[in-house]
């Protein structure tokens, strides 16, 4: 491929330095691509900043073939399974790099601009925005913290009546039924346990961050084999602060009878790119869902 002449692909933003373009000029990314910086910083007719200024922003980007990335055939692509793993796990690859050097504002997939010089009109269109959120996630890690709820024992043995003469008492029906009985009520037992250790965790990790971000449970194909998936969250965590995070979480479950609780990363900050929504002004409405590491 002839990087020169393909699209801008960009990965994340970024503050831009001498020292980040030096450590770019080593690193490849979707195709094989080299990664670089296309900053506001640079001529451009979209520059929004003093040159050289300490706050100066750009792209992390890179150089994709316009025959694959063009808006339709994106859209086959992106019901080619095999094609789309690829892409998300170089572009995971590039944002994690520089996020483990750097503070980084992760962008979604496939984010491709015509020429650099429209790479830097969004980027000075969303300028505002992407400061906020950088000096936001300064310092700082996502960490992933996932509850499961452990499956309960096998229903011929919950419920079983515990003598002979009990058994040979009841029925198959009146049998099954109570075995029934009992099942939901272990069964429910177990989520109340679940719910009082997902207030236990939040309480704690209240005390390392006040930037959480709530996911869908995983269900499906994301679930973790037979156990169940009750609590899916991200946090934004100071970078020195994460093993305690962990650590401090895994103990507050650890004598919990049947939740497990998984603490992953540290991650770039996926859950906290952009800004929540913002809260409607008049009758109150469920909170939406929101987005890593999951």
């Amino acid at each position: 491929m002839n990087y020169g002449e393909g699209l801008t692909y960009v990965y994340a933003v970024a503050w831009d330095s001498a020292a980040l373009r030096a450590f770019l000029s080593r690193l490849h990314g979707i195709s094989g691509a080299p990664v670089f910086l296309v900053g506001e910083n640079e001529a451009s007719a979209y520059r929004g900043a003093v040159p050289d200024a300490p706050d100066t922003l750009a792209f992390v980007a890179g150089r994709v073939s316009r025959q694959e990335f063009d808006e339709s055939t994106l859209k086959r692509r992106f019901e080619d399974l095999e094609w789309l793993e690829g892409i998300a796990r170089a572009h995971h690859d590039v944002v994690q790099t520089v996020a483990a050097r750097d503070t980084v504002l992760p962008l979604r997939m496939a984010t491709v601009y015509q020429s650099d010089d429209r790479a830097r009109q969004a980027l000075a269109a969303q300028r505002d925005v992407f400061v906020e959120r950088l000096t936001l996630l300064h310092g700082r890690s996502e960490l992933g913290v996932k509850l499961y709820v452990m499956p309960g024992p096998p229903s011929a043995v919950v419920g079983e009546p515990s003598g002979a003469a009990d058994a040979a008492s009841l029925s198959p029906g009146k049998a099954y039924l109570r075995s029934r009985r009992a099942q939901h009520s272990e069964r429910e037992t177990r989520y109340q346990r679940a719910e009082r250790v997902a207030d236990r965790v939040e309480d704690v990790a209240a005390g390392f961050s006040r930037h959480r971000v709530r996911h869908p449970a995983q269900r499906g194909e994301l679930a973790s084999g037979p156990e169940e998936n009750v609590l899916n969250d991200a946090y934004l965590v100071a970078a020195d602060q994460a093993e305690a995070f962990r650590k401090a979480l895994t103990d507050t479950v650890e004598d919990a009878e049947g939740v497990r609780i998984e603490v992953t990363g540290p991650w770039a900050p996926y859950s906290f790119a952009m800004p929540p929504p913002p809260r409607p002004e008049a009758s109150p409405a469920p909170m939406p869902p929101i987005g890593g590491n999951g």
